[in-house]
């Protein structure tokens, strides 16, 4: 007999708000992040802000700048820094096409959530680009009138 599996009562998902708003997505991937004990500890009580970063590449790797973690409230002088640059893990076909997609004019990385899967902190991050006022402004307008059919469609009680 074994034992069953646990559920997961603590489900925390550090959310980039803005950034459906802020960006036109063209690629998604996850990637695994480089943590230390602490920080996971903190991600784990939701203690952690990813609305400011954006991703990098350095020396042919992926490093996410500007993540927010607040320090362990038990930690002890091991303790991390609050922002520092984190390392993104990810495979080498995936680091290409990430790669191959910034090179184009106007592309930029940047995190659209951060959350567990199983015991391991993962980052979806995507690739895209910077909205100009007017699609912001076209989106909205698109959403006022999809919610108008909505309402017209919706039954009355």
């Amino acid at each position: 007999m074994c034992a069953a599996k646990k559920e997961a009562k603590r489900f925390t998902e550090i959310r980039h708000s803005q950034a459906l708003r802020e960006y036109t997505v063209e690629q998604r991937f996850e990637a695994g992040i480089a943590l230390k004990g602490t920080e996971v500890k903190a991600v784990r009580l939701g203690r952690a802000q990813i609305s400011e970063s954006y991703g990098r590449i350095l020396k042919g790797e992926l490093w996410l700048f500007n993540a927010h973690i607040d320090e362990y409230a038990f930690g002890s002088y091991l303790n991390h820094a609050v922002r520092r640059d984190r390392k993104l893990l990810l495979h080498k076909t995936e680091l290409r096409k990430i790669f191959k997609a910034v090179e184009v004019e106007g592309r930029v990385v940047f995190p659209l959530r951060m959350y567990f899967k199983e015991a391991l902190v993962k980052v979806e991050i995507a690739v895209g680009v910077p909205k100009k006022l007017y699609d912001k402004r076209q989106d909205m307008r698109t959403r006022v009138v999809m919610r108008e059919v909505e309402r017209a469609i919706k039954p009355h009680r």
